[in-house]
């Protein structure tokens, strides 16, 4: 199987000014046509770590995809450095990419500079892919056997994302030509509530009996819990379909309601997809989560379907003016409790009249907390007609990280109550 490098360059994403998203887009393409990725690698602007980085990724892959440092500013050295990797003598002009400069500065209602025109100037070595949605074309690379011990391509891509993904389509057709390809099958699982070191273990040898061209991923995420990728390289799809579908009816039976999707969904589209199916519907109630539980639902397209609304009653006047949770309680329990957040939950679906809701308190920290109600516990409420449950919880993290706890921890209960409630459909 043929494999690739993905290089970045410039030194904005070495000191963290702006953040790499080409990689991940270019690694998904690749994937997709059997291309196995072996390594990313990020090169500062300078001309002679670029050109050592770049043969020894050219060594080690038949192909190399380069984004960055391809500007009209006189620090983009990309160019220069790959005229002597290549062993360029001189530079020619692509017509087709001189016309696109003219026709982008002349929309714009910019006046064409010297600047703008190099953009369409190459070194004699590449081949180029006319790049239609800027200035900066892709150039493609091409070595010989004797170079590299094995044929390879270097193809430079803009560093401007969109840029660069546009050009995609087009780069992935000339790799189809010129490389063998394959399919690469990938199934995801969703899990919550296991950590990855308990998940490992729990399912330790289940792992270990995979068959030998089947490879598991851990992909931890604090939100949506940990994902388990299965991935099968080479092979005929529908043979490859069939031996993960067989491993995934195992692994289901080992996991439990602890697996909540075997596509790669989020908890909240999750929840989504079963309110939609039986025409239901929730609301939310939110203290110390601040609208992050609503932020989620509502970051889902469609989700005005089944998501009627919310209340962030932050403050205990709210709690008993808006939601009706009456004065005793809080005074007698304090909002942190039980029976605030299910008089939180019930005022919540009271109100919007919808057939579920979630509700939550807690103390994100870094102060507030007590030895009784220490920074990082929740209460999670999740309400129905079938009744109202409570859960308390405590984790430990910065505010940050417990907010986003205390959210994930209250949709993976809600769909835990949903589930029972509608006869525990996924």
């Amino acid at each position: 199987m043929n494999r690739a490098s993905i290089c970045t360059i410039g030194d904005e994403i070495l000191i963290g000014q702006i953040i790499d998203t080409n990689s991940s887009h270019i690694s998904q393409a690749l994937n997709s046509i059997g291309i196995q990725v072996g390594s990313m690698v990020s090169i500062g602007d300078s001309h002679e770590q670029i050109i050592a980085v770049l043969e020894r990724e050219l060594g080690e892959n038949e192909i190399v995809i380069v984004t960055g440092g391809l500007g009209p500013t006189k620090d983009d050295i990309t160019k220069k450095a790959l005229a002597h990797l290549s062993g360029s003598t001189s530079y020619k002009t692509d017509e087709r990419q001189l016309e696109i400069v003219h026709r982008i500065l002349s929309a714009r209602g910019l006046d064409v500079l010297d600047i703008n025109l190099a953009q369409a100037s190459v070194p004699d070595t590449c081949e180029v892919i006319p790049n239609k949605l800027g200035t900066a074309p892709v150039m493609v690379f091409r070595f010989p056997k004797e170079r590299f011990g094995h044929p390879a391509t270097l193809y430079s891509l803009p560093g401007v994302p969109h840029e660069a993904i546009g050009a995609l389509p087009e780069i992935l057709e000339d790799i189809s030509r010129h490389y063998t390809t394959s399919d690469i099958y990938h199934r995801s699982v969703m899990t919550f509530g296991i950590a990855e070191s308990a998940l490992a273990k729990l399912i330790e040898e289940w792992e270990e009996n995979l068959p030998e061209n089947m490879h598991l991923a851990y992909l931890p995420n604090l939100i949506t819990g940990v994902k388990l990728r299965l991935s099968i390289y080479g092979g005929v799809r529908e043979e490859q379909e069939r031996l993960i579908t067989k491993q995934l009816e195992k692994l289901k039976a080992i996991l439990g309601d602890s697996l909540y999707s075997l596509e790669e969904d989020s908890l909240q589209e999750h929840i989504g997809k079963i309110l939609s199916r039986h025409g239901k519907t929730v609301s939310c109630a939110e203290s110390c989560t601040g609208g992050l539980i609503s932020s989620l639902f509502t970051s889902v397209p469609g989700s005005s379907e089944y998501f009627l609304g919310s209340v962030t009653s932050y403050a205990n006047s709210v709690k008993q003016n808006v939601l009706g949770v009456p004065a005793s309680i809080i005074s007698s329990h304090g909002a942190v409790s039980s029976e605030c957040v299910a008089a939180m939950a019930e005022g919540v679906r009271r109100i919007t009249g919808s057939d579920f809701s979630v509700a939550t308190s807690g103390i994100a920290g870094p102060g507030g907390g007590s030895e009784e109600k220490p920074v990082g516990l929740v209460w999670i409420g999740v309400s129905s007609q079938m009744g109202t449950e409570t859960f308390r919880m405590v984790f430990k993290g910065d505010r940050k990280r417990n907010i986003e706890r205390f959210a994930a921890n209250a949709l993976d209960k809600l769909r835990k109550h949903i589930q029972n409630t509608l006869y525990n459909c996924k």
